[in-house]
């Protein structure tokens, strides 16, 4: 049976992990992720393999929480430099920069939005290589 393969990011106020090998995985492995997650009040995105939790979380920590967890996975952190000094003026993160915002809101505005920064949701899209 195949580890889940955990790659760890954290930004300013949360923390999001992509799932490398999520198409891998058993049912009842993504269900124990899926159980990890809504326990902690994240949200998975099944599009992008990718789970965001708003709170501060050093890496250390995550891998505390996975071990009182049933999970058993293979886990590495990605260090971003930080991009965006823009803040966001509008919506659920009104006043954080482009760069603390989740993975998942970061997509939604990549499909939902046509105003003045859309060049900044292009740009922090690329740098995450989302």
């Amino acid at each position: 049976m195949n580890k889940p393969h955990f790659i760890f990011t954290k930004y300013k106020n949360s923390f999001s992990v992509h799932v490398q090998n999520l198409e891998k995985l058993s049912v009842e492995q993504i269900q124990s992720i899926e159980s990890f997650v809504s326990q902690r009040k994240g949200v998975f995105n099944f599009d992008t393999y990718t789970f965001t939790i708003t709170k501060r979380l050093e890496f250390g920590e995550f891998l505390s929480l996975l071990e009182h967890s049933s999970i058993v996975a293979v886990s590495q952190e990605k260090i971003l430099k930080i991009q965006q000094k823009t803040k966001l003026e509008f919506g659920k993160y009104k006043g954080m920069f482009y760069s603390d915002i989740p993975d998942a809101y970061l997509l939604w505005l990549k499909s939902n939005y046509r105003g003045k920064d859309r060049a900044i949701v292009d740009a922090e899209i690329n740098f995450r290589a989302l």
